[in-house]
């Protein structure tokens, strides 16, 4: 199951293999398995879609080579080559029960349980935690700091993506942040003032400040310096290319799927969209690496920012995804509409996303806008608890000047007046956190051992109000 921790008594040889299969990661996307399905070392997500692809007469197609790569973070993008991959793996609806193996293949996978143990015990032996396979337990400060201060790969992969969130930010913020934040010192003795709340201004009425370049040819320059950095950055991490999702615009979920998803329990359809949603996090964290001028910023400001403003990027993010025709969204797959996430039981909150998306489609937004408008949203100086505001606010004010420049050239200045007042993304956010607090009080359990790590330090912890959900809210 997804995020789901090694548990303690893992080396107990009294364990049963069954229960030790969790340490093999998912065959098909590596992934964190859940057992065997289908006669293979899967994780749900896997296991789900290779049931939903043996039901009725499914066919798939593949837009590009059919050789497409398949992992955790790339595997809904094609299901042509991810249905091929469980079958070549051998997957099947025939497939024998973990029970009737054979003595020669209960022997293979016992062995397989024991070099991946082997491997996580020697990781922790060289100084480090042991790492699941789908994510990781929290990483000192050195190993965060050589993380994210290192180089990075000058083409973007699914794969790359995957190792690196293991060391991202987030995977440190007890060690980095205080999860109390309004009593973090970060200043060597010197405490650090709460700020104001956000202005909920967006470039149209900030007021203006001279430039900080000598000439204006030089000033354009590096703004368009900037801007294809921003560009570039959005590109190798938007997740979804935006002609896959152009040409999956139909295929949208029959009434029997939307019944079925309403069926499975508030529990799964939690769970299942607590990891989704740190999938887009994870993308959304790569592109701050890569954005010119963010790996600058002091290493607390960096872990503030992406606190804050990640969770308000993916829902950004989220109008490419939606058909806005029909009221649909891309979900596992398939577009699917509110109906479809019926039992979370949080209809007004899935309503009230819809209902932003739908606002956002309106603007047309183009994918460079997108890019630009979203390097705003994360880089936001009035976000509390900055330890060095100036730097963040020089970075906002050369993204606010790119953004104009470029709506200016395309003439499409309009769409300052348009855009959505950061308070309505602040308040969606905090919706989402607070919805999250009252399932964690009904099932503690089922958060704390299936959501995704990352997942949990975002919005199941006391540091979610303190980067500014509450403070957002109220102002």
């Amino acid at each position: 199951l997804c995020g789901h921790q090694l548990p303690a008594n893992a080396h107990d040889p009294s364990l049963s293999l069954l229960a030790q299969i969790e340490v093999i990661p998912c065959k098909i996307c590596g992934d964190k398995s859940s057992g065997i399905h289908y006669g293979v070392i899967t994780c749900e997500g896997c296991k789900g879609f290779f049931r939903r692809s043996q039901q009725g007469n499914v066919t798939y197609s593949c837009t590009r080579q059919q050789n497409c790569q398949i992992d955790r973070t790339s595997r809904n993008r094609c299901q042509h080559c991810r249905l091929q991959k469980c079958l070549s793996l051998g997957m099947s609806r025939d497939a024998v029960k973990f029970g009737r193996m054979s003595k020669k293949q209960r022997d293979s996978l016992h062995a397989e349980v024991q070099k991946q143990l082997q491997q996580q015990q020697q990781q922790q032996q060289q100084g480090g935690e042991a790492v699941a396979p789908a994510y990781s337990l929290g990483l000192g400060h050195s190993r965060l700091s050589d993380n994210l201060r290192g180089p990075f790969a000058r083409d973007y992969s699914p794969e790359r993506i995957k190792m690196e969130s293991r060391a991202s930010v987030f995977y440190a913020l007890e060690m980095q942040a205080s999860p109390d934040l309004s009593r973090l010192d970060i200043s060597g003795g010197k405490r650090v003032q709460k700020l104001k709340g956000e202005s909920g201004l967006w470039p149209r009425d900030r007021p203006s400040r001279s430039p900080r370049f000598p000439s204006e040819p030089r000033r354009l320059l590096s703004t368009e310096h900037l801007t294809q950095n921003v560009l570039k950055s959005y590109r190798e991490t938007c997740q979804l290319r935006l002609e896959d999702l152009q040409l999956l615009r139909l295929e949208t979920f029959s009434w029997e799927e939307v019944r079925s998803y309403q069926k499975k329990s508030m529990e799964e359809m939690w769970e299942r969209c607590a990891c989704r949603i740190t999938e887009a996090i994870q993308y959304v964290v790569e592109f701050a690496k890569r954005m010119g001028g963010f790996m600058e910023l002091c290493q607390n400001d960096q872990i503030v920012l992406l606190k804050a403003g990640a969770m308000e990027v993916v829902l950004v993010r989220m109008c490419r995804a939606f058909n806005s025709e029909n009221r649909t969204v891309f979900f596992e797959g398939k577009y699917a509409g509110p109906e479809l996430f019926k039992s979370l039981g949080c209809n007004e909150l899935i309503s009230s996303i819809f209902d932003f998306a739908h606002s956002l489609c309106s603007l047309h937004f183009s994918e460079n806008e997108i890019a630009l408008f979203t390097a705003l949203v994360l880089i936001n100086s009035n976000r509390p608890w900055l330890q060095e505001k100036g730097k963040v606010e020089r970075l906002q004010n050369n993204l606010e000047l790119a953004f104009k420049h470029m709506l200016r050239k395309t003439h499409r200045e309009g769409i300052l007046a348009k855009l959505p007042p950061k308070g309505k993304l602040r308040s969606l956010c905090y919706q989402h956190v607070e919805k999250l607090r009252s399932f964690r009080q009904m099932y503690p359990i089922i958060v704390h051992a299936l959501f995704p790590p990352l997942y949990k330090e975002l919005f199941s912890s006391d540091t979610a109000e303190g980067c500014g959900a509450r403070e957002g809210v109220a102002k």
